[in-house]
């Protein structure tokens, strides 16, 4: 594929492929939740007459390879070709050689893997609802320069040597993308719990760490992590090696579409469970821990209130 062949794929199309949807369409605009960070408000923009974006928050826009270029933190463009073409399999295939050429300078500079340590992280990862404590055992740190400032994220590891990387502003990857599969020691296990996205597998440990402190269980099953729905065909090998599925996807369309990839290719020969009606009403299963985690302090603020007000009543007086 070449620079032209990709900027004619339409960006809402290769934003689909990637699990994201519009939330609002004003005219030829289209309206997201950044694929960059978390954010309540739609905030980045897609003319689909210029077949540009925009991000209001970031204050950068462009076409598909600038867009590919913030969502795989790289500046090599050979490199983001190649993972255009494969999140859009339905573009005609073009064969393309490059000239022998140097990689432009990467985005992530003087990086650093190192144990999950910082205090903002961990501020935000509880904000989250999400055990500190599984956090520092499942996740590294990533710290690294960009544009001569430094950083500092989350950084969860894929099973190509690469990372997911998220804080409280960003959302993004140290390249390769891909999967991450989390195999327990001993024997093979026959069940396997399936998540997008790792602050939904972390969510899952700490509300299971939540109802059985004692015995949580956290290594009866495998785990995989997608870190995109866009990555679900290449968790289709591995997953053939379970005779249970348990799919803890969005409950949105994106979601629906990953779990009926499993069931077309699986449900025959094996039990696929959809585990999103466990939150069902939820988008996904860290809002579910964190609306857990508000009624838990409502109800804590009401017992309170309650028992402050029992206090000041006047108990009369003793003959």
């Amino acid at each position: 594929m070449d620079i032209q062949t990709a900027k004619q794929i339409r960006l809402e199309e290769y934003l689909h492929s990637l699990g994201y949807s519009p939330v609002k369409r004003q005219g030829i605009n289209l309206w997201y939740k950044s694929p960059f960070r978390e954010e309540t408000e739609a905030s980045f923009k897609v003319n689909t007459e210029r077949n540009q974006w925009y991000d209001f928050a970031l204050g950068k826009g462009g076409n598909i390879i600038a867009l590919a270029s913030h969502l795989y933190a790289t500046d090599s463009v050979p490199y983001l070709l190649k993972r255009i073409e494969e999140q859009a399999p339905h573009v005609r295939h073009v064969s393309f050689s490059f000239r022998k050429q140097s990689f432009t300078e990467p985005s992530f500079q003087q990086l650093e893997i190192v144990p999950l340590s910082s205090p903002a992280l961990l501020a935000y990862l509880q904000e989250r609802g999400i055990n500190p404590a599984l956090a520092k055992r499942e996740c590294r740190e990533a710290r690294f320069t960009h544009n001569s400032k430094r950083y500092f994220a989350i950084a969860f590891p894929n099973i190509s040597d690469g990372y997911e990387i998220r804080n409280r502003y960003f959302k993004g990857c140290i390249a390769p993308k891909d999967i991450t599969h989390i195999r327990q020691q001993g024997e093979p296990k026959n069940a396997c719990y399936i998540f997008e996205g790792f602050m939904d597998y972390l969510s899952f440990l700490t509300l299971r760490l939540e109802s059985c402190p004692q015995c949580p269980d956290f290594d009866r099953q495998d785990y995989m992590v997608l870190n995109s729905v866009a990555n679900v065909s290449k968790a289709l090998y591995p997953l053939g090696s379970y005779e249970r599925i348990h799919c803890f996807f969005d409950n949105d369309r994106a979601g629906m579409e990953a779990l009926q990839q499993i069931r077309k290719e699986y449900d025959s020969t094996r039990h696929i469970r959809d585990a999103s009606q466990i939150y069902c009403g939820c988008k996904d299963l860290n809002e579910y821990l964190q609306k857990r985690m508000a009624d838990g302090k409502e109800q804590m603020q009401s017992v309170r209130k309650r028992n402050d007000t029992l206090s000041k009543k006047p108990k009369g007086f003793r003959l």
